[in-house]
């Protein structure tokens, strides 16, 4: 190993916790030594691996010791939890990334299968499924759900399934605003989730050949973009699973619903055995086939 164990260790705790100061009180070491350590690193692998500005930031030879590092500590995680079986003392940190749909409607649930002898706790980054395989380049998480089918450099990719959003608004949206269907949605106040949310100008393009030219609602929480799409500031794409009672009961209209927008979600993973991994792996893509559509 070109590193000694407790220097990956102090690297992943110091880009976790963000500053020299915290990374020590996590480790039970000074301030000092965290720099040491780190600096011992950096002339092992002849480069700088962290920026030191507040928070730290890794450089890129930082995201691929960083990566090596995570792996390493999970490998070790991994042995402890055969050895010891479990418990408070040996919980198996598992950071993943999803995009907020998935985390609103299936994603929870198919974590919750893990069997709990394997003492895994979470660290769950939010993240717009196109930008979530930047967390698995930089070594931040070990897996993450995707719209990226081609695998990150060190990583293994798997179809999950398709997200089905549609297009919806309430009846008194509709009537105050004209819209009929697709007709009078260029103009019409719309619901984004971000700045980055492209799913509504996508469903206009498809249908019209043009994006909404409506003032924008940015919602960046999914349960909140659906009930702000309910409570008729905007229409928006919302996934089924969170309209469906909803448009049955006929609080909400389907504004084209044999046009859906669909979202293929994929499954990216450290491309290495590990009991936990597998087993985490496992659970997503169990939950995906039962709650997703198939590609």
């Amino acid at each position: 190993m070109p590193f000694q164990f407790d220097h990956l260790r102090t690297l992943t705790a110091l880009v976790d916790e963000g500053t020299f100061e915290s990374a020590a009180r996590r480790l039970h070491v000074t301030s000092s030594a965290v720099s040491q350590r780190v600096r011992t690193m950096e002339q092992t692998a002849g480069q700088v691996l962290v920026q030191r500005t507040n928070p730290v930031v890794p450089t890129e030879a930082g995201d691929a010791v960083l990566r090596y590092a995570r792996q390493v500590l999970l490998l070790d995680q991994d042995v402890l939890s055969e050895l010891r079986h479990g418990g408070a003392e040996n919980r198996n940190r598992v950071p993943l990334a999803v995009n907020a749909d998935s985390l609103s409607t299936w994603f929870l649930e198919a974590l919750s299968e893990l069997p709990p002898e394997l003492g895994a706790v979470f660290e769950v980054h939010r993240e717009d499924e196109e930008h979530t395989t930047g967390l698995l380049r930089s070594g931040a998480v070990m897996a993450a759900v995707t719209s990226t089918p081609d695998a990150v450099q060190g990583c293994s990719v798997e179809g999950l399934g398709v997200m089905r959003y549609q297009a919806v608004c309430s009846p008194e949206f509709a009537e105050r605003h004209g819209v009929r269907g697709v007709e009078g949605l260029n103009g019409a106040p719309v619901v984004n989730f971000d700045r980055r949310d492209d799913l509504q100008d996508r469903f206009l393009r498809d249908l019209t050949g043009e994006g909404s030219r409506g003032p924008r609602h940015y919602i960046p929480a999914s349960e909140d973009f659906a009930r702000t799409v309910l409570l008729g500031f905007g229409w928006g794409a919302v996934p089924e699973h969170q309209c469906a009672r909803d448009l049955e009961d006929g609080r909400l209209v389907a504004l084209a619903p044999e046009h859906p927008v669909e979202v293929r979600l994929f499954w990216q993973r450290w491309n290495l055995r590990s009991p936990l991994l597998d087993e985490v792996t496992r659970c997503v893509r169990e939950g995906a086939a039962a709650r997703l559509h198939p590609m």
